[in-house]
């Protein structure tokens, strides 16, 4: 079956701005869905939160330090999925807390060209 990759993409926001109590429902929320992916068999990895600092490598060697100030969307992390094509996992993505949140998910078809792990 097809792999997607989710990418969960927000606008920048500060998280000391929440009271406990909506971190809490927000997590609630996160686990929820993870829960409800793996019972129905559709979420693979759910992958991890990405911190906002990071540092980008090009050829010419130049190293960029994040947070990125040029970029106007937070990457706040990944899971990967299977679904039968990409509008099945465009559902899914709909209910994800990301989009309830205000958020977006960018869905990728995966090339399934990685090498499996040894061992």
């Amino acid at each position: 079956m097809p792999r997607f990759l989710f990418v969960y993409r927000s606008e920048p926001f500060d998280m000391s701005k929440m009271s406990p109590g909506q971190m809490q429902e927000s997590m609630d929320r996160w686990r929820a869905w993870i829960g409800q992916g793996f019972a129905e068999g559709w979420m693979i990895d759910p992958g991890d939160a990405l911190m906002p600092e990071g540092r980008v490598v090009t050829r010419s060697e130049v190293v960029t330090d994040g947070p990125f100030a040029e970029s106007k969307e937070v990457l706040g992390g990944y899971s990967v999925v299977q679904a039968e094509s990409l509008d099945a996992a465009v559902k899914h993505a709909r209910t994800c807390p990301q989009v309830v949140e205000g958020g977006s998910v960018e869905i990728r078809p995966m090339a399934g060209l990685a090498a499996e792990p040894k061992g």
